[in-house]
């Protein structure tokens, strides 16, 4: 059995900065293991799986330690291969979901544009767990399906070297961590050490939580982002009540093909 293999810098116009992400189209699902096995051997943060539905596609995303219910720069990168490389003709893509569907629209040049669930998060309380963790006291911490930790600058966020055994040991997938900018809206950092990330280079699923909460501290719906990570990248958002538009360029990085053999042998 033959898989195509493609991988996209996500949230990024050039090479070697966003998020890179596999993605896999297939005619019908495989086991689970085996796309675990992928993923593994993949060694992405995310590796993205598609089938088509009639008008949908079916989409799922796995990290290298097991299936996540939602992933925004593997479902960009889904999408630039659907555009870009398959043909896809319409202007929207519609994703069925373990969160849902999903909606990415072809916006003008190479920026797609993502509609994702908003997911406000609620205050909690600075523990001193939350804070030996980080490394430095948050000035607020608040807590949806991930903690979201708030401080008061940039170059704080810029700095910050958290405890990653520490962090993996704390409640939820990940530990985002924001603050406001001068250049940007806000920036932000995401670890994610319990599911085999230690730093995420750009996570789109994150402001599904960040955006509601900028959005209300600025007052205003439309939003520049920017994930600090190594690679770094820009992320256009928008707060639309319940929901909130991601959007952000990919660029193809390779084309490949994975080779599954049930039997190998070996002939001398």
């Amino acid at each position: 059995m033959k898989l195509e293999l493609y991988q996209v810098d996500a949230f990024s116009s050039r090479l070697f900065g966003g998020n890179p992400a596999a993605v896999v189209p297939l005619f019908e699902w495989l086991s689970d293991d085996l796309l675990s096995g992928i993923a593994q051997e993949n060694n992405l943060s995310e590796t993205a799986f598609f089938v088509k539905r009639g008008e949908y596609y079916e989409l799922r995303w796995f990290t290298p330690c097991g299936e996540v219910d939602l992933c925004g720069h593997a479902t960009l990168a889904a999408a630039h291969v659907l555009f870009e490389q398959l043909g896809y003709q319409d202007q929207c893509i519609v994703f069925a979901t373990r969160s849902g569907r999903l909606f990415v629209d072809r916006d003008q040049g190479c920026v797609l544009s993502m509609d994702f669930p908003s997911w406000p998060a609620k205050p909690f309380q600075v523990t001193e767990r939350v804070q030996r963790a980080l490394g430095a006291r948050p000035d607020e911490l608040y807590f949806y399906q991930d903690f979201m930790a708030v401080f008061e600058s940039e170059e704080q966020i810029r700095t910050l070297s958290p405890d990653m055994e520490r962090i993996a040991e704390l409640d939820g997938l990940s530990m985002i961590v924001t603050a406001p900018s001068e250049e940007y809206d806000f920036v932000s950092r995401v670890f994610a050490p319990s599911v085999g990330i230690p730093e995420d280079p750009v996570t789109g699923s994150a402001h599904c939580t960040l955006v509601p909460y900028w959005a209300d501290r600025l007052n205003k719906s439309e939003l520049r982002a920017y994930q600090v990570s190594k690679r770094g990248g820009e992320l256009l958002c928008r707060h639309m009540g319940d929901r909130v538009k991601i959007a952000g360029p990919a660029v193809l990085y390779l084309k490949g093909t994975i080779y599954l053999e049930h039997e190998e042998s070996c002939h001398t």
